[in-house]
């Protein structure tokens, strides 16, 4: 199908940026400690929760830094969509014991944890007080390896980190350069306890980032290019991965997809879903994959009004057949929630306790994300309110 009557010129003018190192593999974890001593590190604030400890994924790492003689501690307070005073809290510990690196194991809360606590230790202050874009002005000396256990938010390579302020019931993103990790080690065997419902949002979460990126305003040829592979790998491996955990196969494309996601909205952003999604969850704490499922298939009907040729190659990278561009665009939406309900995901906000009476104001509070202005058809508040309604 063609595009070109919706390209322009500007299009080919970009700039991309990755900074983070990625070492991708089965097994990549247990070599911790060797890539630490590589690093210099001697005493290293580990960062994660209580279920990942429980599970056992932590003794592959916490062995190679004995190996290594390098000294450890733990910091296990890491939440659902970390509070800012968790965050601070971390901070305080990291500079009053003099460590020298941050290792953050879990999904995007304990990473998006550690990115808070490496600010803050580096440059003081609350987390909340870099809330924003670009408030970080200088490099962090502070070395920070991120671990992922999960297959979605992608945070072991964005510049993003995501905090709730539960006085406000807001949620607050830092966004710059410098929140990026110095390493991300992707190994996908850290995820073959992940329980269905865990992989089920987390991967919608990635599909996520992948088909908003494409709408987004900011894409650009390689954002686009590896937002299209992103979609194609997590929609062809996320239903076998929920339903068989020891998948192999299934479980390295969920890590693939979700790393391409993440360096693909690093560069794209993100849109309409998001922005909804996280005054959903401020609201309501309704947990973020979850929250994304619920609107995304909603939110690809809407942004095919002004973007069908973006919404006919999403339908065809979700296995629709249709010869015709506008019948595929129309299809579009239809096989994201076929995708959500085959993952076993809610599909209704009643479903999760949302009451109908926080709906204005989610709506409402969508417009302080700043993703809202990357979405490629502008809503007024109204029709917010009226996409909640038809999800309610």
């Amino acid at each position: 199908m063609s595009t070109s009557s919706t390209t322009q010129a500007t299009d080919f003018e970009f700039s991309f940026h990755l900074p983070t190192l990625i070492e991708f593999g089965f097994g990549k974890a247990s070599h911790l400690g060797e890539r630490l001593l590589q690093l210099g590190v001697n005493k290293v604030f580990l960062v994660s929760d209580r279920g990942v400890e429980t599970a056992g994924l932590l003794d592959n790492m916490t062995e190679s830094m004995q190996e290594a003689k390098i000294h450890y501690d733990f910091y296990l307070e890491v939440e659902p969509d970390p509070g800012l005073e968790t965050i601070d809290k971390g901070a305080e510990i990291f500079k009053a014991n003099a460590y020298d690196c941050i290792v953050a194991v879990g999904g995007g809360s304990a990473i998006d944890t550690a990115k808070g606590i490496r600010v803050v230790a580096s440059k003081g202050g609350s987390i909340g007080d870099y809330a924003g874009v670009d408030k970080i002005d200088k490099a962090l000396s502070i070395p920070l390896v991120a671990i992922p256990t999960t297959s979605g938010t992608g945070s072991e390579v964005t510049i993003f980190g995501v905090y709730s302020d539960w006085d406000k019931n807001v949620k607050v993103t830092v966004t710059s350069q410098h929140m990026a990790p110095t390493i991300a080690f992707v190994d996908p065997a850290l995820t073959m306890k992940l329980p269905p419902k865990m992989t089920a949002a987390s991967g919608i979460d990635a599909l996520a980032h992948g088909i908003e990126t494409y709408f987004s305003l900011r894409s650009r040829p390689a954002s686009a290019s590896l937002a299209i592979e992103a979609i194609a790998t997590v929609s062809s491996h996320l239903i076998r991965a929920v339903h068989n955990s020891e998948d192999e196969e299934a479980r390295i494309g969920m890590s693939h997809g979700s790393l391409l996601a993440g360096m693909a909205f690093n560069n794209g952003f993100l849109g309409l879903t998001h922005a909804i999604g996280s005054a959903l969850s401020g609201h309501c704490h309704v947990p973020h994959g979850v929250a994304i499922g619920l609107l995304l298939p909603h939110v690809v009907e809407f942004n095919a009004v002004t973007r069908p040729d973006k919404a006919a190659k999403i339908a065809e990278l979700l296995g629709v057949n249709e010869s015709q561009e506008d019948q595929l665009a129309r299809q579009a939406a239809f096989a994201v929630a076929k995708l959500v309900k085959d993952i076993g995901l809610p599909t209704q906000l009643r479903e999760v306790n949302v009451p109908e009476t926080k709906l204005t104001d989610i709506a409402r509070d969508s417009f302080k994300s700043g993703m809202m202005k990357f979405n490629p058809r502008q809503p007024s508040e109204a029709e917010v309110l009226e996409l909640l309604k038809r999800v309610y």
